[in-house]
């Protein structure tokens, strides 16, 4: 007889079922998605290299910068927070690398991508956590002085960019809140990309609510509801992209994300995008093909356009 330790007390496809000894296991992810070293890209210039924000808790970024092309040349800074339902993802597996080499290269810009410490293994809101404590390491570089000598030579602290697509725009709007709220000197958040958002929905959200056991999983917490947060109208930036698929599940989420944001008195001003005939988070997946490339297009005019 199988010991009762395997026995298995949730499962949340496609992401991970628990045993009752509490060992956790991941589903596989859909397609090969290995991870990848930092170093210099070959093709670009694009450089990478990865570091640790906090001994303490283990959280770390890996920082992108595109080829410098003379001294004193300060690029504007893009904070990315990688989706996957809280309990995957990373920064370094390939298809992180090439969505963000593909936006530098694009944009000419500094991305400081966050390795936030993912759930049911670390308990939400322990990412949300993560999250924000790498946006205020950061915010210790703009006098020049900070830890990182690429955050201190090359970013502009003055054009500053949140991003997340999935699970990683939900905690882009939460940080983009927090940091209107307590304020971050010297550091200008211009804008937060909020791409193929995870917000919650009419019905309690059971994986949630198992990966944060302080939350009710339900459309009275303001991390799934951003309706329902005081806080709202303080978003600390000063303009947003909404960006959704038409097939996307989620997709009705994105809309009702826009359109709370419209009307919560924040002052700065919502931008709405949909891809017809895609799914969620798609340009992940397939960055070569035309929407994807659209998409792209899309992120690149929202950073670099006045």
């Amino acid at each position: 007889m199988a010991s009762s330790t395997n026995e298995l007390t949730h499962d949340f496809p496609p992401f991970f079922r628990v045993f009752k000894d509490g060992h956790v296991e991941r589903y596989p992810f859909p397609t090969p998605n290995h991870q990848v070293p930092a170093g210099l890209d070959p093709n670009t210039g694009i450089q990478s290299k990865d570091v640790v924000i906090s001994p303490e808790t283990g959280l770390s970024a890996r920082i992108f910068i595109p080829k410098i092309n003379g001294p004193d040349q300060k690029l504007p800074l893009l904070i990315h927070y990688h989706g996957g339902g809280f309990c995957a993802g990373s920064p370094f597996d390939t298809s992180a690398q090439k969505y963000i080499t593909s936006l530098i290269s694009q944009a000419n810009m500094i991305v400081v991508a966050v390795d936030y410490r993912l759930a049911p293994e670390h308990p939400l809101p322990i990412a949300y956590d993560d999250s924000l404590a790498a946006l205020q390491w950061i915010a210790t570089h703009y006098n020049n002085q900070g830890p990182e000598p690429w955050l201190n030579e090359y970013a502009d602290f003055g054009r500053v960019f949140l991003a997340g697509e999935s699970a990683g725009a939900n905690i882009s709007h939460y940080v983009a809140v927090r940091a209107g709220v307590t304020g971050l000197a010297g550091l200008k958040i211009v804008g937060v990309l909020i791409v193929h958002p995870f917000f919650g929905g009419k019905e309690c959200d059971e994986m949630y609510k198992f990966m944060c056991p302080t939350s009710s999983g339900c459309d009275d917490d303001p991390k799934l509801n951003p309706a329902v947060d005081p806080d709202l109208s303080r978003l600390g930036c000063d303009k947003v992209l909404v960006c959704v698929a038409e097939k996307d599940w989620l997709k009705d989420r994105g809309v009702a994300y826009y359109e709370t944001l419209g009307k919560s008195g924040w002052g700065g001003s919502v931008e709405f995008f949909e891809t017809k005939g895609e799914d969620h988070c798609f340009h992940m997946m397939n960055s070569d093909n035309d929407n994807s490339k659209v998409l792209l297009k899309k992120f690149v005019d929202f950073i670099i356009g006045e």
